[in-house]
C-alpha cells in the first residue's frame, strides 16, 4: 500500500484524534439532564471542522516540502473531497439515530453517553474497514470496480426508494435482539446492564447503543467505498473519514432540531454516489482529477440545501 503518511504524519494525527477525544470525553461528556444546547453543538461544530481544515493546511504545508507542490496540492484536495463526502453521507445516519433514540425514548442526555460510545466504536470498526480494503485494493485492483457498481446501486436505490422510513419497531434486527435477551422494560438510568433477582438484563440504551453501531457500520459500507474513488492512499482515506465522524455528535445535536428541513437531501446523496460510483467504473475510460469531483459534490450538496428550503415537503 504506497501512502504520503509518513511516521510523523501519523503521529500527529493520533495526537489530535487521541487530545480531542480526551476533551470531548471530559467536557461535553458533561451536560447534566439536558445534554447539549444547540449553541453548544454549532460551537463544537465550528471546532471540529475548523480542526479539520487546519490539519489538511498542514498536511499541504509538510507535502509541499517534502513531495512539492503538484502531490501536496493533489493529496490535499483529495483529503477535503473525502472529507466533504463523510460529512454528507454521514447526515443522513444522524437522522437513523434520532429515530432509534425516540423509538427507545432516550434523552438527550443519556443520548450523548450512547453517542460517546458510538463515536468510540466508529473509529475502531472504521480503521479496520479501512486498512483492510486498502490492503484488499492493492492485491485486487478490479475490487474498485465492484465498489463502483455497487454505489451505483445504492445510489439508484436511495433515489428511487420511497421517502418514507422504516419504523424501528419494524427492525428485525431489534426483534430479534429483543427476543434473545432479557431486556428491562424501562431505562434504568445510564445503565447498559443491570441486575434483578440475581439475573443479568439489557437495558433499552444498551439495544440503541447496539443499534446506532450498527447503523454506522451500514453507512460506512457506502462513504468508505465513495472515499477510495477519490483516493486509494490509506492515510488520506483514513484522515479524512475519522476526521468527518469525529464531529458527529455535535453535528446530531445541531441537526436534531432540523430534520425536517432536509426534505431533498437523500436525492442529493443519492446523485453523490451515482456520481462517484460512475467515476469509478470508468476510470479507465474518463479520467475526472480530484479538484472537478471535489466541485461537483460540493454544487451537487448547495442546490439540494437550497431546494431543500425553497420547496416544502407535500405534507407540510
Amino acid at each position: 500500500m504506497t501512502t504520503v503518511g509518513t511516521p510523523m504524519l501519523w503521529s500527529v494525527f493520533a495526537l489530535i484524534v487521541i487530545t480531542m477525544l480526551a476533551i470531548d470525553l471530559m467536557i461535553q461528556g458533561r451536560r447534566g439532564e439536558y445534554g447539549m444546547s444547540i449553541k453548544q453543538a454549532a460551537v463544537w461544530s465550528v471546532i471540529w471542522v475548523s480542526i479539520s481544515l487546519t490539519f489538511n493546511a498542514g498536511l499541504w504545508w509538510y507535502l509541499r516540502g517534502t513531495s512539492g507542490q503538484e502531490i501536496a496540492a493533489e493529496q490535499s484536495v483529495a483529503f477535503l473531497t473525502g472529507y466533504l463526502i463523510e460529512k454528507a453521507l454521514a447526515v443522513d445516519n444522524l437522522f437513523v439515530w434520532l429515530m432509534l433514540f425516540n423509538y427507545f425514548a432516550v434523552p438527550p442526555s443519556l443520548q450523548r453517553r450512547v453517542l460517546v460510545y458510538g463515536v468510540l466504536g466508529a473509529i475502531v470498526l472504521r480503521t479496520l474497514m479501512i486498512f483492510s480494503g486498502s490492503w484488499l485494493i492493492s492485491q485486487f485492483e478490479w475490487l474498485l470496480y465492484l465498489f463502483g457498481v455497487f454505489l451505483i446501486f445504492t445510489g439508484a436505490k436511495m433515489f428511487f426508494g420511497s421517502d418514507e422510513q422504516e419504523s424501528a419497531a419494524d427492525n428485525p434486527l431489534i426483534k430479534w435482539l429483543q427476543r434473545h435477551l432479557r431486556v428491562t422494560s424501562t431505562l434504568e438510568s445510564e445503565h447498559f446492564f443491570v441486575k434483578h433477582h440475581g439475573l443479568c438484563y439489557v437495558t433499552p440504551l444498551f439495544l440503541a447503543l447496539v443499534m446506532v453501531e450498527l447503523s454506522d457500520v451500514i453507512f460506512a459500507l457506502d462513504s468508505i467505498p465513495a472515499i477510495f474513488a477519490v483516493t486509494t492512499d490509506p492515510f488520506i482515506v483514513l484522515t479524512s473519514n475519522l476526521f468527518a465522524i469525529l464531529g458527529l455528535r455535535a453535528m446530531y445535536f445541531l441537526l436534531v432540531g432540523m430534520a425536517d428541513k432536509f426534505s431533498l437531501l437523500k436525492y442529493g446523496l443519492a446523485i453523490i454516489l451515482l456520481f462517484i460510483g460512475l467515476k469509478m467504473t470508468l476510470v479507465d475510460v474518463i479520467h475526472i482529477p480530484v479538484a472537478l469531483s471535489l466541485g461537483v459534490v460540493a454544487l451537487i450538496l448547495i442546490a439540494t440545501l437550497a431546494a431543500s428550503v425553497w420547496i416544502k415537503p407535500k405534507n407540510h
